[in-house]
């Protein structure tokens, strides 16, 4: 079904990895583009109207006015969610309810509500803002509510380090901008290994787009992501019950149409053995991470989630082989002078594609201040175990030059 010349607004924050895939996306679907924003630069000489996401009443209005009806809202990334979702309840597209945005831009909602549907999780305490942290047990995770991209996340294991966990956050939290009255949230550590599940949502069942390994399953004592890798190598029946319970955790936030993107530990503790629910977030995979998913005719993640917006059936075929994506964490703080090695990091035999994001000359920062990698190396193999090797070999090729 073609979807040329159909109208589309899409909503970008100033700071995203996202923008220019989303565009691209839509150039190549030959759709008619408004980008509604609070700063981003003009992108494909599409008209731009500004919207607030702070201020989502005021953006409904001047949309209405100022661009009119549209087939579609798409937010490019989790900034503006709540504002697809309020814009697409006015203008009666189908989608989220803005109510299961929030529940889903929130972790302490979701660990209420997954409570209460008996959803697999850890156990966990929310902390107000003016309360004192007590201990659930040792070892622990602490995060703020709010955050992504791992940006605040800690492991605690004994009083003092709950103590120093909870005040790094609240600075953390405090530089972040109207953010210091925020609770906090514990949670039990799992032990295990890390999955995320991406896929998008009708009537709130579930197709899987994506089901990436985390070999560098981290472990504190912070928690940035580096590795992924898909197809998984789990147990199909593993697969089954980590994808069914994402579902549940969706539907629990009122989740039932769009992207999600959801992040798992199988537990192994003994004598349990079972998949728990970490995150759950109503958006795509971040960073440029979406770079290394393949679909049948060349199709991107971001055309079919375009695709789906508009209410056109899509096909989630994949080409044979893996592929996988190795995250570039910032090491220290400081500022980067250079990247060296990148020639020899792309000839690795594998690799697609070696992308770096921050600027020279910027001053950088790692987690949990930091809310940045330093870039994406992209591969594709065989099987999942080659493309693990190439990552790790381009890795190593790469020398970040930080002072």
């Amino acid at each position: 079904m073609s979807v040329k010349g159909r109208r589309v607004l899409l909503l970008v924050p100033p700071v995203t990895y996202r923008a220019t895939d989303f565009v691209l996306a839509a150039n190549r679907l030959e759709l008619d583009v408004v980008i509604g924003s609070n700063g981003a630069l003009p992108l494909g000489g599409n008209p731009v109207v500004r919207v607030d996401p702070i201020d989502i009443e005021a953006s409904v209005r001047r949309v209405l006015a100022t661009v009119g009806a549209v087939d579609a809202v798409v937010a490019v990334d989790a900034d503006m969610l709540p504002l697809a979702a309020r814009l697409g309840a006015v203008l009666g597209l189908a989608g989220n309810s803005p109510e299961s945005v929030a529940a889903a831009n929130d972790k302490a909602t979701q660990r209420r509500l997954w409570l209460a549907a008996g959803v697999a999780q850890p156990r966990f305490q929310i902390v107000p803002a003016d309360a004192v942290a007590r201990s659930i047990g040792f070892p622990c995770v602490v995060k703020p509510v709010s955050l992504s991209a791992s940006r605040g996340v800690l492991r605690a294991d004994d009083e003092a380090g709950l103590s120093a966990a909870v005040s790094e956050i609240r600075a953390i939290l405090a530089e972040a901008g109207g953010a210091e009255g925020q609770a906090i949230l514990l949670e039990e550590y799992v032990p295990g290994w890390e999955l995320s599940i991406d896929g998008l949502l009708t009537n709130g069942t579930l197709a899987v787009t994506a089901i990436f390994d985390k070999p560098d399953t981290p472990d504190g004592p912070t928690f940035e992501e580096t590795l992924l890798v898909t197809p998984s190598r789990l147990p199909a029946p593993t697969l089954a019950a980590a994808t069914a319970l994402a579902e549940q955790a969706a539907r629990a936030l009122g989740l039932g149409r769009g992207p999600i993107h959801a992040e798992l530990r199988i537990d192994r503790r003994p004598g349990i053995a079972r998949p728990v629910m970490l995150e759950l977030a109503a958006r795509s995979i971040g960073g440029l991470c979406s770079r290394s998913l393949r679909f049948l005719g060349g199709t991107s993640l971001e055309m079919l989630i375009l695709l789906d917006a508009l209410g056109v059936a899509v096909d989630l075929g994949q080409p044979p082989g893996a592929s996988g994506v190795l995250m570039l964490p910032v090491e220290r703080d400081g500022v980067l002078q250079a990247v060296e090695g990148q020639a020899e990091a792309r000839a690795v035999a594998g690799i697609t594609g070696l992308s770096i994001t921050i600027p020279l000359g910027q001053a950088v920062r790692p987690l949990p201040r930091g809310d940045r990698y330093l870039g994406f190396i992209f591969a594709e193999a065989r099987d999942a175990d080659a493309v693990e090797a190439a990552l790790r070999c381009a890795r190593d090729r790469l020398r970040p030059v930080i002072v």
